[in-house]
C-alpha cells in the first residue's frame, strides 16, 4: 500500500536519477501512476486563475488553509510551507480566530518572509469573525489585524454564521471604510446549507465558504448554482473530505484521466475535480508539510477538467 509520502519520494528520486542520465532502477513506482511532469516545466505553465465575480480580480485557483496545521508554538517550523506556497504562485491564505495560534503564526511567517525577501509575492489574506455582539466582533477583528500584521484584510468572513445579522452589518461598515476588501460567510455543516442559500439569495455577499469534494457533492445541488447565479465567489473547505479521500485512494492506481489532466497524484486529481466546477473560485487544502504543499500546488497548472472528466474522476473513486 502506497502512502502519499511514498509516491512523492519515489517521484522525486526518479526525477533526480533521470537528470543524471541514469535509469531509476532503485526507485519504486506507484502502480500505473503517470510520470510527474518536471517541476521546472510545470512552474513555467500559466497558473489557473479564477475571477472574484464582484470585481473581476483574479485569484490563483489553489489556496492554503490553516486549520490545525498552523496552530503552532514556533512558526519557524512551518514557515517553509508558507514560503513555498507563495513561491509557487499561491495567494489565498485562510484562517480564523477559531484556529488557535494560526493567525499569529501566519503574521509572524509573512513578516519573516518579507524581511528575507522584500519582493516576496503579496498574499490574499482571508480570516473570520467568530463571536457574538458588535463590540466583541470589532475587538476580535482588530486582534486579527494585529496578529496578521496587515493594515487591512482582503476577506473577512462570518465563521459558521455566528450572529450573522450583527456581524454582517459591521462587515459592511468595515468594507465601506476600506479596512476589509471583501466580505462573506462560511459553514461546514450540510444542515446549514438551507440558511447559506437563503443568505446567498437575499444578502449582497462577495464570498461564501463551504465543504465540497469528489466524495461530498451536496453543494452541487443548490449552493453552487446559487453562488453562480448571484455572482458570489466560492472558497472550498475540506477538499479531501478531512483526509478521508486520500486514505481511500492510498495505493489505488490513478485513472487514465489523471494523465489527460497532467496530475501525478490523487491529491492533484481531487483538487482538479473541484477547480473544474465553474462556480468554484479556490479550494483551500491545509498542510504542514512542504512535500504535500508542492503536490497540492501541482493542481494549479495544466488543463482544467471538463464535466465529462469530472465524472470520470468520481467514477474512479468507486
Amino acid at each position: 500500500m502506497w502512502s502519499r509520502r511514498d509516491v512523492l519520494r519515489a517521484a522525486g528520486l526518479g526525477a533526480s536519477l533521470a537528470a543524471l542520465g541514469q535509469p531509476a532502477r532503485s526507485a519504486p513506482t506507484a502502480p500505473t501512476a503517470p510520470a510527474a511532469p518536471a517541476k521546472e516545466v510545470r512552474a513555467m505553465d500559466a497558473p489557473i486563475l479564477r475571477p472574484i465575480p464582484a470585481t473581476g480580480e483574479q485569484l490563483p485557483a489553489i489556496g492554503l488553509g490553516s486549520w490545525q496545521t498552523f496552530d503552532v508554538a514556533d512558526p519557524a517550523t512551518v514557515q517553509p510551507v508558507l514560503a513555498r506556497f507563495l513561491a509557487l504562485g499561491g495567494r489565498v491564505i485562510d484562517s480564523s480566530p477559531m484556529y488557535g495560534r494560526a493567525e499569529g503564526a501566519i503574521g509572524a511567517m509573512l513578516a519573516a518572509i518579507r524581511k528575507a525577501d522584500p519582493q516576496a509575492p503579496a498574499p490574499f489574506l482571508a480570516t473570520k469573525v467568530w463571536t457574538r455582539g458588535k463590540a466583541e466582533g470589532i475587538a476580535q477583528m482588530k486582534r486579527s489585524l494585529d496578529l496578521l500584521g496587515a493594515p487591512r484584510i482582503d476577506l473577512m468572513q462570518i465563521h459558521n454564521l455566528v450572529d450573522w445579522k450583527t456581524q454582517l452589518a459591521m462587515l459592511r461598515e468595515w468594507k465601506a471604510a476600506g479596512t476589509i476588501r471583501y466580505l462573506g460567510v462560511t459553514h461546514y455543516a450540510h444542515s446549514a446549507f438551507g440558511e447559506l442559500e437563503q443568505l446567498l439569495r437575499t444578502e449582497r455577499l462577495d464570498f461564501i465558504q463551504l465543504p465540497y469534494s469528489a466524495g461530498d457533492r451536496a453543494a452541487e445541488q443548490r449552493l453552487l448554482p446559487a453562488a453562480a447565479e448571484r455572482g458570489v465567489a466560492v472558497l472550498v473547505m475540506e477538499p479531501f473530505g478531512s483526509g478521508a479521500l486520500l486514505k481511500a485512494t492510498r495505493g489505488k492506481p490513478l485513472p487514465a484521466v489523471a494523465r489527460e489532466l497532467g496530475c501525478a497524484s490523487w491529491a492533484q486529481l481531487l483538487l482538479k475535480f473541484i477547480v473544474g466546477h465553474p462556480a468554484v473560485t479556490c479550494p483551500i487544502p491545509a498542510t504542514s508539510k512542504v512535500a504535500h504543499l508542492e503536490d497540492n500546488l501541482g493542481a494549479l497548472r495544466g488543463p482544467v477538467p471538463t464535466e465529462a472528466q469530472r465524472k470520470q474522476i468520481v467514477a474512479a473513486l468507486g
